[in-house]
């Protein structure tokens, strides 16, 4: 059916078979490994109604507490996530000390470190308090947004 092609070389007469020709439908699927699936975010999980809703009661009820909401960023994949997302936190709390519940949640190793980000891009002073902080920086919802990331740090 096909014709053997022979190499150009003076030196050696050897013939060169053709490649065969593969019938790629006939092929097994090729299975990728699985990949992980990004989770969805506190808002893509709720409508703003609810949202909106679930905060004004939780501030009603808790009036000297904030809402927080603290997530993985969209980026990072050392630290894992939290067990849960939604934080009440009091007035009077500084931001490193809120900083360091968190850091105790996530479990890190000393050589760890984390950045707690509002927003998705401020960080603030760790010494002001969550009350400054969540009028400054709350969403339209009601909720405080907060996302983590990590940096490895060596010494």
């Amino acid at each position: 059916m096909f014709s053997v092609q022979r190499h150009s070389c003076a030196y050696c007469e050897k013939p060169i078979p053709w490649p065969k020709i593969v019938n790629i439908a006939l092929l097994p699927p090729v299975k990728c490994p699985p990949q992980q699936q990004r989770r969805k975010t506190f808002k893509e999980r709720r409508s703003l109604e609810m949202r909106k809703m679930e905060s004004s009661e939780v501030r009603s009820k808790f009036l000297k507490k904030v809402p927080v909401i603290v997530e993985k960023s969209d980026r990072e994949k050392v630290l894992p996530h939290l067990d849960r997302v939604k934080f009440l936190v009091p007035l009077d709390m500084t931001m490193s000390q809120f900083v360091g519940i968190v850091r105790t949640r996530l479990k890190l190793k000393p050589t760890q470190t984390f950045y707690l980000m509002l927003n998705n891009r401020s960080v603030v002073t760790m010494s002001r308090y969550m009350g400054g902080i969540y009028d400054e920086y709350k969403d339209e919802d009601g909720f405080l947004y907060c996302t983590y990331a990590a940096q490895e740090m060596y010494g």
